[in-house]
């Protein structure tokens, strides 16, 4: 199998990432060889492994690259991430959870004197729900006095979207996708009120910085760069600037209980208790007889089907949810029952596109799919009624997630669908289970289908045809 770069990895002249046969691999260049030599003579890197900082790596030789292999120094082999998930599919607490690694990996690396090249959100990926950092060419020593170069792009990408929503209770999603370098620090001084002058966090990260920025741009005097290059941060106050950056993180939080529509859902479902039963025994017996590898539930709500099926049998879960109150319970699920589980933000009706540099540098949600088993409970009258999506390409869209899963119809008389309908016409003559049912049929075997309401709720569980 031929070895393919990792396009996102393409800018560093350090070396380059590249996957071969599902495996892993990293080279180091020559440019990048002194400087990983010199880290790892410190041990921060295996430290930062032993503690789960660190993404685990072993040198490797006599890998064919393709010929990349030819001018590098070294190559690195490292367990692969199934999924690779971005900033802007985090929920709040993920990206917090993120932020606050990243600050501590800097913290003890200056410790043995070896900072950060960058302060890249994309460095920072998601094992279940435990974030890790995975760039091990980030990594130079330091020089006493050198100034935070990261700095920007760690508020940018960390600490302004967490100010965002903890600031206006503003989903910081949609914001960071648009721009893949995050929330400018300009752009969020300009929201945040006149006593933000008043909090040291926003004061020394925010409005000072924005101000700074004004100032160069009015003198056009010196541009930012050399100003960094010539500006001196003895270690202690850098020291200082994170430890005042984790107390900063950890106060940002969502308003309130942060109540949403869908937050409180299996609380207040429609379901009476038999009912609910029988949709977590066909759950757990699809799970159970499949066991995928890879579950992907896509509407996970609160993860409460999900944690179902991983304690029936799947393996690992990814849970995809739009409404923040419910991804913000999932993430809350995962880490307290120590789940194999991410809830990650998704509009099904607008999934992340691939985007940067030749719109590959991050793929998009369909170049990603690695699920063998996929559940779909309560999504479809959202996307064909509360989004217009015809229900034939609603149903082929979530088949082409995964080769078998469970999808769920809700009929019209349902009372979910007839809120959806309340203020507005019904034109949806095709959506019926006839249509649902044949519409399966084109491309996937039925393994079992059930009833589990009186109102006519249908669980469809599907093996699509080779």
């Amino acid at each position: 199998m031929e070895s393919k770069l990792v396009p996102g990895s393409f800018r560093d002249p350090k070396g380059h990432v590249y996957i071969k046969d599902r495996r892993v691999f990293r080279t180091i260049t020559s440019h990048g060889l002194r400087d990983f030599q010199a880290v790892k003579e410190t041990g921060i890197l295996n430290q930062l492994v032993d503690e789960g900082l660190l993404a685990p790596w072993r040198e490797v030789s006599n890998i064919d690259l393709g010929g990349a292999e030819e001018t590098a120094e070294i190559i690195l082999e490292h367990d692969r991430i199934e999924f690779i998930s971005y900033p802007y599919e985090w929920s709040f607490s993920g990206l917090k959870a993120a932020a606050l690694l990243h600050r501590e990996v800097q913290l003890k690396a200056l410790a043995k004197g070896v900072t950060l090249s960058d302060a890249s959100a994309y460095n920072v990926q998601f094992i279940n729900s435990k974030p890790v950092f995975i760039d091990h060419l980030s990594f130079r020593p330091y020089t006493e006095g050198e100034f935070w170069v990261g700095h920007d792009q760690f508020c940018r990408q960390f600490l302004n979207p967490l100010l965002l929503r903890s600031n206006f209770s503003i989903q910081h999603n949609e914001w960071f996708r648009g721009g893949l370098e995050g929330i400018s620090t300009s752009a969020l001084s300009a929201l945040l009120p006149w006593h933000a002058w008043l909090k040291p966090h926003t004061l020394i990260h925010v409005k000072l910085p924005a101000l700074f920025e004004r100032l160069a741009l009015r003198k056009q005097s010196k541009n930012i760069e050399s100003r960094g290059k010539t500006t001196k941060l003895p270690r202690q106050s850098f020291k200082n600037m994170l430890l005042s950056l984790k107390s900063a993180i950890e106060r940002q939080n969502l308003k309130g209980e942060h109540v949403t529509v869908w937050s409180t859902y299996t609380t207040t479902t429609s379901y009476d208790d038999a009912e609910a039963e029988l949709k977590k025994a066909f759950i757990a017996n699809f799970a159970d007889k499949t066991k995928p590898n890879m579950l992907w539930d896509i509407g996970c709500n609160t993860g409460e089907y999900a944690t179902i099926a991983l304690k029936a049998g799947a393996k690992n879960a990814i849970g995809f949810e739009f409404d923040s109150g419910a991804l913000e319970a999932a993430f809350a699920r995962a880490i307290s029952e120590d789940l194999p589980l991410l809830p990650l933000y998704l509009d099904a009706a607008n999934p992340s596109p691939s985007q940067g540099w030749g719109q590959k540098e991050r793929d998009g949600f369909a170049q990603r799919r690695c699920a063998d088993g996929v559940i779909a409970l309560a999504v479809i009258h959202h996307l064909c009624i509360g989004k217009n999506i015809p229900i034939q390409e609603a149903i082929s869209w979530l088949m082409s997630l995964a080769p078998q899963g469970v999808i769920e119809f809700v009929p019209k008389k349902d009372l979910k669908v007839k809120e959806l309908l309340r203020f507005r016409e019904d034109i949806f003559d095709d959506y019926n289970w006839q249509t649902f049912k044949d519409e399966i049929l084109k491309n996937a075997e039925i393994i079992k289908s059930e009833e589990i309401t009186d109102n006519g709720r249908q669980l469809v569980w599907y093996s699509r045809k080779p």
